[in-house]
C-alpha cells in the first residue's frame, strides 16, 4: 500500500530519533520514497549523513543551504508529499504545531503541508500526561492530525513508560492502514478468512494435527487489510506474527469444532469468505482426561469425521456473498479441486499440490492454480504475499 508513496519524515530532538533509521528502512522496503526534515536539536541525536545514506536524498534542516545559499522550499515539500509523518515528535514540537510557532523548517513544512499528517509522540510520562500536552494533542486531532499512540515499556504497569515512541514496525502498519482506509480498493468489504491448522486432542499431552504454518492465510489477511478490507480471521494454533491493524479481528481457535462454530457464526456478517485453513478431517471420538500410557504394543484410535466448514458456509451463502476454498492435493489434483468447487458451492477454489517443489506447508512460497466454473489458471511459483495479491485480484476484482 506504500508503493510509490512520497513521505516527508519529520525528526525532532528526542532520544528516540535513533529509531528513525529502522523506520526509514521499513518505509523504503514497502516501496515509499522518503524525504527527511529534521530540527536543529534532532541533529544532536542522529546525523544527517546517516539519514541521507538511508534515503538517498539530502536531509532538509535549515531554510538556506549554508554552502550555496539556495532556498529549501517548505511549500514545495507540502505539495510533493502524500503524507507527513513526524516520528519522534517531542512535546515542544507538538506545542509549536498546535499554536503555529514556525521557528524551524519542520514546523513551516507542517504549516504548508497539503497531505495528511501523522504524529508519533515521544517523551517521558510526566510530560505526556501533562494537561498542556494533552490539550495540544486534542487540538491537533481536531485539525485532522492523526496521533499514533505511544507504546509502553517492557515493565510498564498502568501508565509507566507510556510516553515512549511507538515501535517503527507498528508506525508503518498504522501508516499503511491509514492509506488503506482512504484509498484501498477493498474498502467496505468484510472478509472472513480461516487460517492455520487445527489440533484434535487425544489427551492433555497429545493431539492429531498437520504441518500447516498459517502463512498463506495470514498473508491473505494482511493483503486484505492493506487494501482496506475489514477482516474476520479465524486462526488455528500458529505463531506467525499478525498485522497490527484495527481492521483485523482475530478469533483464536484450536479444534475443528471451534473453527466451525466461529466461522459459521461470523460469515453472515461478511461480504465474502476465504477458507484457507488446513482443518482436520477426523477427530477422536473421545479425549482422555489423563495422559495415555504405553501399556501395550499397539494403540487403536476411534475417529469420527469433523464438520465440513466450507460446505456449511456454502449452504449459508447468499447471492450477495462470495466464497473461496482451498484444495491441497497429493494426486489427481485438478479433478478433486473441480469436484470440491461444485460440491461445496464455491465461487472459486485455489489448488496446490504437495508434489510441486516450493508449495505447501511451512514454506514462504506457493504454486497455485485458481479454478472457477469457467476458467483454470495456473500461476508460477511466488512468495505467499504475492500469491495473496493474485488470489484477491481474481476473487474480488
Amino acid at each position: 500500500m506504500l508503493k510509490g508513496k512520497k513521505i516527508v519524515l519529520g525528526i525532532t530532538g528526542s532520544i528516540a530519533a535513533y529509531k528513525a533509521c529502522t523506520l526509514i528502512r521499513l518505509l523504503i522496503k514497502q516501496g515509499a520514497e522518503v524525504q527527511v526534515v529534521i530540527t536543529p536539536t534532532g541533529k544532536e541525536f542522529i546525523t544527517p549523513i546517516t539519514l541521507s545514506a538511508l534515503t538517498h536524498k539530502p536531509v532538509v534542516s535549515e531554510f538556506f543551504n549554508q554552502r550555496d545559499g539556495s532556498w529549501h522550499s517548505h511549500v514545495d515539500l507540502g505539495l510533493w508529499a502524500d503524507a507527513m509523518l513526524i516520528a519522534p515528535c517531542t512535546a515542544s514540537t507538538l506545542g509549536k504545531m498546535a499554536h503555529g510557532i514556525a521557528d524551524n523548517m519542520l514546523i513551516t513544512t507542517y504549516l504548508s503541508m497539503k497531505a495528511p499528517v501523522l504524529v508519533a509522540p515521544a517523551m517521558d510520562l510526566d510530560m505526556y500526561v501533562h494537561a498542556s500536552t494533552q490539550d495540544n494533542l486534542q487540538l491537533l486531532q481536531q485539525r485532522g492530525v492523526t496521533i499514533i499512540e505511544p507504546g509502553s515499556g517492557f515493565l510498564a504497569s498502568n501508565l509507566e513508560g507510556k510516553g515512549r515512541m511507538q515501535e517503527p514496525e507498528i508506525i508503518v502498519d498504522e501508516l499503511t492502514e491509514f492509506f488503506a482506509l482512504r484509498e484501498g480498493r477493498l474498502r467496505g468489504q468484510r472478509i472472513l478468512i480461516t487460517a492455520g491448522p487445527t489440533y484434535e486432542r487425544l489427551d492433555p499431552v497429545r493431539f492429531i494435527g498437520n504441518y500447516s504454518s498459517g502463512k498463506m492465510g495470514i498473508a491473505l489477511a494482511r493483503e486484505s487489510v492493506c487494501q482496506g478490507a475489514e477482516v474476520e480471521l479465524v486462526l488455528g494454533p500458529c505463531s506467525i506474527p499478525l498485522p497490527n491493524s484495527s481492521l483485523l479481528h482475530t478469533t483464536r481457535v484450536e479444534s475443528a469444532k471451534e473453527m466451525y462454530n466461529a466461522a459459521t457464526s461470523l460469515f453472515p456478517k461478511c461480504t465474502s469468505g476465504i477458507m484457507c485453513a488446513a482443518v482436520a478431517d477426523f477427530t477422536p471420538v473421545s479425549c482422555e482426561d489423563k495422559k495415555i500410557k504405553r501399556e501395550a504394543d499397539s494403540l487403536t484410535l476411534n475417529l469420527t469425521p469433523t464438520k465440513d466448514i466450507a460446505s456449511a458456509i456454502g449452504k449459508l451463502k447468499t447471492e450477495n456473498q462470495k466464497l473461496c476454498g482451498f484444495a491441497l492435493e497429493t494426486h489427481d489434483a485438478l479433478k478433486h479441486a473441480q469436484e470440491k468447487l461444485i460440491r461445496k458451492k464455491l465461487d472459486m477454489i485455489v489448488m496446490n499440490c504437495l508434489q510441486d517443489p516450493g508449495a505447501g506447508f511451512q514454506v514462504d512460497t506457493n504454486k497455485v492454480t485458481i479454478i472457477t466454473a469457467d476458467k483454470v489458471e495456473a500461476l508460477p511459483l511466488q512468495n505467499k504475499n504475492s500469491v495473496a495479491k493474485e488470489i484477491l485480484n481474481r476473487f474480488i476484482p
